[in-house]
Formats: C-alpha cells, structure tokens, sequence
C-alpha cells in the first residue's frame, strides 16, 4: 500500500472539479494551482488550498514541472493528480513527482514514455501483431526525409505530434505541393502544447469511425478493459460528441477489441486508468492509433453505463489496491452521449472565442461538468472546451433526446460557444441512425449550420420588445407614456453581428405590435423578472432566458442564444472595404503571435498565409486577404493581440493582381 492524504490537481477547470469531487468523497484534502489567468477560477476556491504558480501562458505555469512541486512541498501535498492535458502524458513530471516523494495518480514514467508516445506505441503495437496504420515513426525528423515517407506512404497523409493529444499537433495533407506549411505549422503547435515537436505520418484512412476501449490496470498484474466509447464526431480531429456503447460495435467485436487493449496494457506493466483508440474501417478492420496514458475527457459516458467511478478507481489503484472487479463483473446498462460544449463560433470555421461568460444556467437534469459561473472569465491561453454535458437512457434514443432538451434548456450568454451546432449534430438524420465517420461534419457541415428561419424571425420580434421593456425609460412607466404608448418607437439594433430595424406600437400593458424585416408580430410580456421573461409571441406563450448590459442584450430562445446590440442612436456606420478588400488584416481572435510569414514589401497572393496566431492552444493561420505588397507588419512573434486588431496591410499591386 501507498497511502497519501492530500491530492495536488495538477490542472484546472471542469477537471480539476471533477478530481476534488471524487477525493472529497474518499476522504482526502485537495491542493489546487492557477495561473495569473485563473485567480478568480472556481477550481481556486473549492480546494482546501490553492497555490499561483506562474503567468497566464500554460508554458509559464500549468506546464512548469519545477513550480507545480514546489506547490506540493508547499502545501504537504503527497500526492499529484494530472487530470488530462497540460502534463499528463509527460514522463518527466511523474518522475519528477516520484522522485519528489509524491505519488503519482497514473501510470509509471516508463509506461507514459513507451505507450504516450504515439512512435513508441506503434514500435510496440506492431511487435506484438496488433494492426496499425502504415506510417512512419522513425527519429530522422528533417523536413526532407518526412516528405519522402509522405510520398512513399501515398497521399493524403496524417502529420501527428508524438507527443500530441486532442487534436493538437495534428494535420491532413492532402498532397505534396501543402506539405511543407502544414509540417511547420504541426511541429510549430506541438513545441507550444506539448514542448516536443516530433511528428509521426500515418496513412489517412478514408471516413473510419473513431473508437476506443477504456482500460483499468493495478500494480498487481490485474487488468479489465470497461467496454468501447465512439468519438467519431469531430472538428478539427478534436472530439465533440462521444457515446457508449458505439452503434458499430458488436458484442464479438467488442470482446477481441478490449482483449486486444488488456494485452498491450499487461505486456508494459500499466496502472491506472488508460485508452487504446482505433481507427474502425468500413469493413470492420480496425488499426491501433494511440493510446492515451491518462484518464479521458470523455469518461462520463463509460461511468454512465458501468456504474462506476473512475476518479476514484484511480484513487485506489494508485494506493496500491488490487482492482475491486474482474472482467466477468463490468456490466453495460443502457446507452450515454456526452458532448463537449467549447467556447468557439461554428459560423466561423469554429474559431475560438474568450471573455466574459455574463450568465450561466446548465442543464437542471443532466450531468453538467464544468467550472463555469455568472460573470466568470474564459481566458485565451487554454482549451475551448468550458463545459461537458452528458445523457444516459435506456436506449441509445432515450439519451439522444435527453440530451438534445438539456442543451435546449442551457443557457450560456456572453460568449459565443457551439451549443446549437451540437444540438443539430444530435439531430441530424446521419447521427440519429448511428451512422456518423469522423468524416460527418465535413460532409454535413452546411446542413448543420443551417437555422429555422421563422424562429430567428421570432427571435428578432423578442429582441426588439426587450431592448423597449429592459430599458431605463421602461422602468419609469409615468403618465407621459400611457398616454402616448399608440405613436410608434423606431428601433435598430444588431442581433448576431446583422443590422434590423424595428417599428413598435404600444397596444396597452405590455402587448406590442413588433414590425421587423417587413413582418408584423403581436408580442406581450407576461413576466419579466430574474434573467427570465414569460411572453406571448403570436399567441404562442414561451420563456426565455436574458441579461441586458447598457446597450447589449442577450437572451436565448428555444436553446439558441443571441446576442443584440442597441444601435438606435448610434450614427450609422459609413460603409468601408468589406471582406478584407480595404487590405487590412485583422486578428480574428484573441491569441498570441506564433509566426509572422512575410516581410515588408514582399509580394503576396490573395489567401498566401501572412501571420499565424495561437489561441486555446491550437493555431490558426491568417492569410492576405488581397493580391498585392506587404505595405505594414504592426506585430511581432511573441505578441498578444486582440480581437479586430489590424496585424498587416497589404496594398494593392497591379503585377500580382494581374
């Protein structure tokens, strides 16, 4: 036996939440870190202790192995819980908890070096005859020698860092004349997020399902596998929806799969909690990806159908007990999806989004893990992912739908997120039937973009009446304005980033009659108190959730939320070059400055790659958006920016127009 009492978190957010709520239960104290960023995080202030330990970029805190020690021995910590990301796939950090006296809640450092390393797993995979992707895993790294194996491989190509986990440091190259940029900008993203720019090139296999098999290992040559989970929705090879058991799994398929997963763990000596991810082909062949040496972000649903507690097996195992259940005991019931909800605009290529989360109500029915609060921060600097929201029913339909009104009921107002493009996901007819590849939202993406346009028209009714009622002047309803409430009230506003204009007549009370975009709507407010209004649209009566900030409204209806910008005595705008045409580049996020790819005076194509920026731990490359010569850089590498910032402008030129 190993016995410790006070876990250090060695993470933060839903994560770090989750892992106190376990230890809680067990009885055991907890330590969390934070970084500058995180100082009024929740994590912070539900552990028994809390210790800064560095500035905002993971780099300088959530990734300093020296700093998160010297919290321990601060704190009389004798335990480390990595939680997923930052440090738990590196085995210098639990040696460095080793050698530090601290029990490392995971497997031994020899176990993370040779399975957490996607080259080193596949070495091992392939000498103990498990299937892998063709590819290449070798240490010559230069960008000559990786462009040969890439053609002798044969396009397309997946560049994945060794190191990599959550779509970070990955890229599909479709051929030879992009593979050049696409290596630099993988190695570039997998030294920022996991220190280790090593990459491997597999073979990408055309529309597989992502599958993987959970694991569970003690130090006494014990070792169950808990069942699959199908992670083959994804954006940007980053998992959005995950379910137990997969609709394309059968019950043989399952049994050679997870013995196949218990075999690589007992052949290196594994503890704790770890997964095998697979790819699945059309055909039912299946290939060993990875293995992820480390507890998932999509554990909920394999705790939903076993009815069992992952976090605190973990617990136990890294005490030093047998396992409490043998294979024969896991048991399945019924069927759970989980979705991750991320703070990014679907709209716009899922681009990350940061700031102020003004009003937060999660799901009351469902499993809702997340750190997140009214008027809480989302910082930049870390994963977009802010919340999980996980179903399980008796069937796989049961949980769809349970989970399709849990985001319908959510509310998250003040940052944009992905909440209606996960609704539509669950909805869509290729999802429903069980039938989603990793191809999915590629191939349906338009579809699953597309909105009710009579519910927006609704929506834009609603907006106009609240930006009226939540008003300073609708809280002095005097004699004046009974008295003239038949002259109409002109309104504009912006509601999701569109200009409208609205006439409203007072019809007594409250009722309105709304005229927006040419369509007359009668609207009443029944109630109108704590961030919800009762109204009656149509003569059609619903809720909706709100928060009004000065000139900005925010609200939800029907589970999508909008955002509404009172522009009735703004003057309006002139009209200036439009899609980039007035050749001022600007950042499309908040992030910081990775790359800057051209020179002043250097003659640019219109979309030739100009500057890359660095947010939410994942980069995205910012391109000319004309033809012509580079006239001002206004940043650096290394530089934060903001939203909207100019970075370059480009001029014009009539050679590289022509």
């Amino acid at each position: 036996m190993t016995p410790f009492t006070k876990i250090l978190i060695a993470n933060r957010g839903e994560i770090a939440l989750r892992v106190m709520r376990s230890a809680r239960d067990a009885g055991y104290r907890t330590v969390a870190v934070y970084s500058s960023a995180d100082a009024n995080a929740r994590h912070v202030h539900e552990a028994d202790q809390a210790v800064c330990i560095g500035e905002a970029l993971p780099a300088q805190s959530y990734l300093n192995i020296g700093a998160l020690i010297d919290a321990a021995r601060k704190t009389g910590a004798d335990a480390v819980h990595p939680g997923y990301g930052f440090l738990a796939e590196n085995e210098h950090f639990s040696q460095a908890c080793r050698d530090a006296g601290l029990v490392f809640i995971g497997p031994s450092p020899k176990a993370i070096a040779s399975m957490g390393n996607k080259a080193g797993a596949k070495r091992l995979m392939i000498e103990a005859g498990v299937p892998c992707v063709p590819g290449y895993q070798g240490e010559d790294q230069s960008e000559a020698r990786l462009l040969d194996e890439a053609q002798r491989i044969g396009w397309p190509v997946m560049i994945k860092a060794v190191a990599g986990g959550g779509g970070r440091g990955m890229r599909l190259v479709p051929s030879g004349s992009e593979f050049a940029e696409l290596l630099r900008s993988a190695q570039s993203e997998a030294k920022n997020a996991f220190g280790d720019a090593t990459v491997i090139l597999e073979k990408a296999i055309v529309e597989p399902r992502h599958i993987e098999i959970q694991v569970f290992a003690d130090r006494h040559g014990h070792a169950i596998h808990l069942g699959e989970r199908d992670c083959s929705v994804q954006r940007r090879h980053q998992k959005l929806i995950e379910e137990a058991p997969s609709p394309a799994v059968s019950a043989e398929l399952r049994a050679r799969m997870g013995a196949a997963a218990v075999a690589a763990a007992k052949a290196i000596g594994y503890e704790g909690a770890g997964t095998l991810e697979f790819l699945l082909d059309r055909d039912g062949n299946y290939y060993f990806m990875e293995m992820n040496t480390r507890l998932q972000v999509e554990h909920p649903v394999t705790e939903a159908i076993t009815g069992l507690d992952l976090v605190a097996l973990q617990l136990r195992v890294a005490s030093g007990e047998p396992l409490p259940l043998a294979q024969e005991d896991v048991t399945f019931r019924g069927h759970a999806i989980e979705v991750r909800l991320c703070a990014e605009d679907a709209d716009r290529g899922f681009m990350p989004q940061s700031g102020t989360m003004a009003l937060w109500q999660p799901a009351a029915r469902l499993r809702v893990e997340h750190a997140l609060g009214n008027g809480g921060e989302i910082p930049p600097y870390y994963d977009s992912m802010i919340a999980k929201i996980i179903s399980h029913g008796a069937t796989r339909e049961e949980a769809r739908r349970k989970l399709i009104a849990g985001l319908q009921d959510m509310v998250a107002l003040g940052v944009t997120t992905n909440q209606v493009f996960l609704a539509s996901c669950l909805q869509h007819p290729v999802f429903v039937q069980g039938g989603a590849t990793t191809a999915f939202i590629g191939q349906h993406q338009d579809s699953l973009l597309q909105r009710d346009a009579a519910q927006t028209q609704r929506a834009a009714a609603l907006a106009a009446v609240l930006l009226l009622e939540t008003s300073a002047g609708a809280q002095r309803r005097g004699e004046g304005r009974r008295l003239s409430h038949t002259l109409p009230i002109a309104l504009r506003f912006e509601m999701n980033g569109s200009g409208r204009e609205a006439t409203l007549v007072e019809l007594g009370g409250h009722r309105h009659q709304v005229s927006v975009d040419g369509q007359l709507h009668e609207v009443e407010v029944l109630e109108l108190v704590n961030h919800r209004v009762r109204f009656s649209c149509d003569g059609v009566m619903e809720s909706a959730a709100y928060l009004r900030d000065g000139v900005r409204l925010h609200f939800t209806l029907s589970g999508v939320p909008h955002d509404v910008r009172d522009t009735t005595r703004v003057a309006s705008a002139r009209k200036e070059g439009q899609g980039g045409s007035d050749g001022k580049l600007r950042a499309s996020m908040n992030g910081r400055v990775v790359a800057v790819l051209v020179e002043p005076g250097q003659r640019v194509q219109g979309g030739q790659p100009v500057v890359t920026l660095e947010a939410m731990k994942m980069e995205h490359i910012h391109c000319a958006p004309l033809a012509g010569i580079v006239k001002t850089l206004h940043v650096s590498a290394g530089d934060q920016v903001s939203a909207h910032r100019v970075v370059a402008e480009i001029e014009a030129d009539l050679e590289t127009s022509a």
